[in-house]
């Protein structure tokens, strides 16, 4: 199936004020549409970047509105709607919870995520998904003593950078994970235990295989109840155990919500509706690869604008289907990783330079011999130089003849 353009005094109604909703709004401009663009932001904050939450905020390095997206006046170009929680989808009108309407041509859905609740009791748990979660966090950490004891549940992305960043506070964080190994179900057992020293290299405890039955008391005083019958008590509780896409909103719409919102390789969930970042859970195809997957990551959601404000402009026949490298990074316990592709975690991984040993490393993962991703420790450089052999789909011995990153 093909998409026409818009008209060029069409209305476009964009549900979400992160970055994909505010990139495709810079990017519908860049591409010279002049119709209406509204955008719907459930905060009161105009568009700003997460990523440096965990990293920057968290640690004091920069102030909040360092992470403001917006330059200069580039904010007139649309008409800003905060504080919008939307309610329902009903063809092309976005209704809040409020009860106030916005009908368009085009809707576009880029609701993002939201933390996993905590399935615990205690109240007042933090989390670290927007500037208000930092600011609380930020606040309950100030009333402990210098070294006061931080609990991180949950040592993914998020939980590593929380923990990272208490450091730089003079907290003392004790993390805690479920999985035997940290990221194992991300990126595989083998990359996951050469990740696993890293916590400690840093001097920050890891705990693994742990399982929490409960938690209770208040800020100051938490006890963390384990299966085993074990006890500790921490004055913060910080929870990071994973993300839920914010697609319930759109459930009566008749779209498809299952993991997001479904739309194929051109962004479409219907001729009037698409979606883009990590509510999207979009078809894509490289290769013979031909999945359906729903990716959280932030040059994801740059590229999903990106397309699709070509795609609206120019048609999708003349734009053809997504085509993208997907790529995230991370900064933890004094270390960059980065991973460009999509790879399984059950896929073949093999270190093509450096060594465990030394903390810094390329690797690449393939299956049926067919390159699916590369992943590095602290080599930028090398792991960029591997984005050639992704986009061309080779096998994993003709990246190794290649050998890109040994130039």
């Amino acid at each position: 199936m093909s998409y026409p353009a818009l008209s060029p005094s069409a209305h476009v109604v964009v549900v979400g004020a992160g970055l994909a909703g505010w990139r495709l709004c810079e990017a519908l401009r860049r591409e010279g549409f002049l119709g209406e663009i509204s955008l719907l932001g459930d905060e009161a904050h105009a568009p700003y970047d997460r990523p440096p939450l965990s990293k920057q905020v968290l640690s004091g390095k920069w102030a909040p509105e360092q992470t403001s997206l917006i330059k200069d006046d580039a904010l007139s170009s649309v008409n800003f709607v905060p504080n919008f929680s939307a309610l329902s989808l009903e063809g092309t009108t976005v209704t809040a919870s409020n009860g106030r309407r916005v009908t368009g041509d085009h809707v576009v859905i880029a609701t993002g995520t939201r933390a996993r609740p905590a399935p615990w009791t205690a109240r007042g748990l933090c989390e670290v998904r927007n500037l208000d979660d930092v600011a609380a966090l930020r606040s309950a950490v100030e009333g402990l003593p210098p070294g006061g004891v931080v609990a991180v549940i949950g040592a993914g992305f998020i939980g590593a950078e929380v923990a990272t960043g208490l450091v730089a506070l003079g907290k003392t964080p004790l993390v805690f994970e479920a999985q035997e190994r940290p990221l194992q179900s991300i990126l595989g057992e083998t990359v996951a235990r050469w990740l696993e020293p890293l916590a400690g290299d840093a001097g920050i405890e890891l705990r693994s295989s742990q399982r929490i039955s409960e938690v209770t008391g208040e800020l100051g005083n938490y006890t963390i109840h384990f299966d085993d019958g074990s006890r500790v008590t921490v004055g913060v509780v910080v929870v990071g155990i994973g993300a839920l896409p914010n697609a319930e909103w759109v459930a009566s719409s008749g779209l498809d919500t299952h993991n997001g919102v479904t739309v194929d390789e051109f962004l479409h969930a219907s001729d009037r509706v698409s979606a883009v970042g990590d509510v999207a859970h979009f078809r894509w195809r490289r290769g013979p690869f031909d999945d359906t997957v729903r990716i959280e990551h932030w040059q994801v959601a740059n590229d999903h604008a990106a397309y699709l404000a070509k795609a609206l402009t120019q048609g999708t026949d003349a734009v053809g289907p997504l085509s993208m490298v997907p790529y995230f990074w991370s900064d933890q316990y004094g270390k960059k990783i980065q991973v460009l592709g999509h790879p399984h975690p059950s896929d073949d991984v093999t270190m093509v330079t450096g060594s465990f040993a030394e903390r810094k490393w390329l690797a690449l993962y393939s299956h049926d011999g067919l390159l699916t991703g590369a992943i590095s420790l602290s080599q930028p450089r090398a792991l960029m130089m591997c984005r050639a052999l992704l986009e061309s789909h080779v096998t994993l011995s003709e990246a190794l003849d290649a050998s890109p990153w040994a130039t």
